[in-house]
């Protein structure tokens, strides 16, 4: 399974009062992941049909650690989890890889984003050289982890 590597530049405006990248700016970063993975390389491959339009429906990001600016970029990775007739889920991690492989993520998320026809205001279907750019970047695993993980957690202690 292929991923998607957008290397993010931190801003100096991007720190809040305590020092570190603020939560919200997290989203930004996850947009411009996106922007590059569906809008430049899918045109890039063929698939530019994502650049017309798309909304976001939701979001769902889990804060591992704190970030805090440095000159050198965060790694932000994308892949996706789910392609629907008109909507698809894409997965992030923003994360540091040391030379030695070891990894620091700062962030791990989720988007679902619905291919949008701006022209006639509605949603539309993913048509399929959207579909098939995006299945090079599928990774289903991820979701049985996460689903069964969040079994997991509700799971009462034993007394």
């Amino acid at each position: 399974m292929a991923r998607h590597i957008y290397a993010c530049p931190l801003r100096w405006s991007d720190m809040d009062a305590f020092g570190h990248v603020n939560n919200v700016v997290f989203l930004r970063y996850l947009e411009e992941a996106r922007i590059d993975f569906m809008f430049t390389q899918a045109a890039e491959a063929g698939a530019g049909e994502f650049a017309g339009g798309s909304v976001v429906a939701r979001h769902e990001i889990d804060y591992k650690l704190p970030l805090v600016h440095r000159p050198t970029p965060v790694t932000i990775e994308t892949w996706v989890t789910r392609i629907g007739g008109a909507s698809l889920t894409v997965r992030y991690e923003v994360k540091d890889i040391a030379e030695d492989g070891t990894e620091t993520v700062y962030v791990r998320a989720s988007t679902v984003v619905v291919p949008y026809d701006l022209k006639n205001a509605r949603p539309r279907r993913i048509s399929p050289v959207e579909r098939e750019f995006l299945s090079r970047f599928m990774d289903e695993s991820d979701v049985v982890e996460r689903s069964t993980a969040k079994r997991a957690e509700k799971v009462p202690a034993a007394a």
